[in-house]
């Protein structure tokens, strides 16, 4: 999920103590009853790299060590030793991605296995044991990704397209790994031990398994972070977008009994995730990013039992009398009670030639570190006069030579808070351009330079390393028949829905549609996707947990009828 839980620390003394917690005889005695004991031999392979999940590990008399296998001759390195008191699990048994590491016997004796129906019941129940084994396994992950050496390496352009696309995943996925360029000596060994040229670029090496063209659908496939059928029956609901307002209807929903599944084309946290910080949400009085508060939001989620699958896109809703169809990419068909639509919204692009040919090599749509870095030392420009381009501004203004915010209206205060205004003004890193447009782009395979026009027809060219769009979305309901939308294609709700929205189907069933309740009975929209909706993210967690509200509401009626 996400890669900076600042509670948990970063030193590696704290982040080894945390990860080698061990348990008191009463902890220990708690845990042993969702458990089934088992004597295992010396030297026994326990799991595999690429294995499933599976259980979470209790040692009982037995010690253990997590390794990662080596590739040639030398020996395998060990990572974690566990004896008496201590288990072996790491993040991977909430997310549902396969195992990193090789775990095997070091000393034959007793461990209690705990299967993944229990290790669920376990964390719904034991609030202390819950806490303690999610911060040792967000503690662990932290380990990994500090690792030198990683179980997944990735070769490839990071500052393609592509490479940009599949960096930004495995970022916002929290996927322990390393990034070798192409051109590097390290990555030129491996791929040429590998066998792909570079046509196959990016190459995903994963133990001795090497997947060429990788892309980030394609890794979750292998990594199972993809949607997978598991005969469970009918989901009680399921949350179509993992921005701020489908996480808040997945933590609501999971917490509350709900049998719940979130799904998102791209990757948890939606746009919110591409804020650098965010300083106006409540409880956060020093701010905090955006990747950061969506992490947050996707570890309460699975905390929960919520499952969720990305990138994973739905193509289809096919309302139901008594449950809902969702489709998606694959074919896959996930039958569910009740819908939450918190697609969000698309990217806007400008009208400019060569917009989609530079796109991710010069142009972003987010400004985290991960872009920051790509563009540090050289100048940049960020387009819109919204909150968003005020943080991306003040931010690329601690990385880059210098930034230039071009804004299309003639007051930068028109939209943007009052405290961005001022910081942005005072700061001379940043220079502001008002009533200004960008017309023309420049460069060979990346972005060079860009040519600004003043609305009274001056026009200049300079130079341009990063150009980072914030001019608004449109809503992503392409994909949605049957639900009504307004003229700007958002989703209506309940006071927004007019008698010919609604039709016969509500007059028969005797009541008009609850909060956040589409013209689709048990299909509710949250989010940036509704109409009339607040675009801002508490607003967005706020609609997510109240169409949770709804969603109970509605299968109480349901199970009356």
């Amino acid at each position: 999920m996400a890669t900076s839980f600042p509670e948990i620390g970063d030193r590696p003394e704290d982040l080894a103590a945390l990860a080698s917690v061990r348990l008191t005889e009463e902890q220990l005695a708690r845990a042993v009853r969702y458990a089934e004991p088992e004597h295992v031999a010396d030297r026994q392979v326990l799991s595999e790299v690429g294995d499933d999940s599976g259980d979470l590990l209790l040692c009982g008399s037995a010690r253990l060590e997590a390794v990662r296998p080596s590739a040639g001759r030398d020996e395998d390195q060990v990572l974690m030793r566990y004896g008496p008191g201590q288990f072996v699990g790491e993040l991977g048994l909430l997310t549902g991605q396969r195992r990193h590491l090789r775990v095997r016997v070091r000393r034959p004796g007793t461990v209690h296995r705990v299967d993944p129906p229990s290790f669920r019941l376990l964390m719904a129940r034991d609030t202390e044991l819950s806490d303690l084994f999610l911060r040792a396994f967000l503690a662990r992950r932290r380990l990994l990704r500090q690792a030198t050496a990683q179980t997944l390496r990735v070769v490839g352009d990071a500052e393609s397209a592509t490479g940009m696309r599949l960096r930004t995943f495995l970022a916002r996925q929290g996927v322990a790994h390393a990034w070798l360029a192409h051109t590097s000596a390290e990555g030129t060994a491996l791929l040429r031990a590998a066998g792909p040229g570079d046509t196959d670029l990016p190459v995903a090496v994963i133990g001795s398994e090497v997947l060429a063209g990788v892309t980030p659908g394609s890794l979750s496939e292998r990594l199972d972070l993809a949607y997978r059928h598991t005969g469970d029956g009918t989901a009680d609901l399921t949350v179509v977008g993992a921005g701020p307002a489908g996480l808040a209807a997945a933590v609501h929903g999971a917490s509350e009994g709900l049998r719940t599944v979130l799904l998102d084309a791209v990757a948890t946290g939606g746009q919110a995730a591409t804020s650098a910080r965010i300083e106006n949400y409540l409880g956060f009085p020093f701010g905090l990013s955006g990747a950061d508060l969506t992490a947050r939001a996707a570890v309460q989620a699975l905390k929960f039992g919520a499952r969720i699958a990305s990138p994973c896109s739905v193509v289809a809703l096919e309302p139901g009398p008594r449950e809902h169809v969702v489709t998606l990419s694959d074919g896959e068909r996930i039958r569910t009670r009740a819908v939450v639509l918190a697609t969000g919204a698309a990217y806007r692009a400008l009208p400019v030639d060569r917009w989609t040919e530079l796109t991710g090599r010069g142009i972003f749509y987010a400004a985290t570190d991960l872009e920051a870095q790509t563009v540090a030392g050289a100048p940049v420009a960020v387009v819109g006069g919204a909150n968003s381009a005020g943080q991306a501004a003040l931010h690329l203004a601690r990385h880059a030579q210098a930034v230039t915010l071009v804004v299309r209206g003639g007051d930068l205060g028109t939209r943007m808070s009052a405290y961005l205004v001022e910081r942005i003004l005072g700061d001379p890193r940043i220079t502001v351009l008002t009533g200004t447009e960008v017309t023309g782009l420049h460069g060979g395979e990346r972005l060079d330079a860009v040519t600004l026009t003043h609305r009274d027809g001056a026009a200049r060219r300079v130079a341009c390393a990063g150009l980072f769009c914030f001019i608004g979305a449109e809503p992503a309901t392409e994909w949605l028949h049957g639900v009504a939308l307004d003229d700007k294609g958002f989703v209506r709700t309940d006071l927004t829905l007019s008698e010919a929205d609604l039709g016969p189907r509500w007059r028969e069933e005797g009541r008009r549609p609850l909060p956040y309740e589409t013209s689709v009975a048990g299909v509710f929209a949250a989010g940036d996707v509704r109409s009339s909706s607040l675009k801002r993210v508490a607003a967005a967690a706020g609609d997510g947990a109240g169409a949770v509200r709804s969603v109970h509401q509605y299968l109480a009626l349901a199970a009356r009828t």
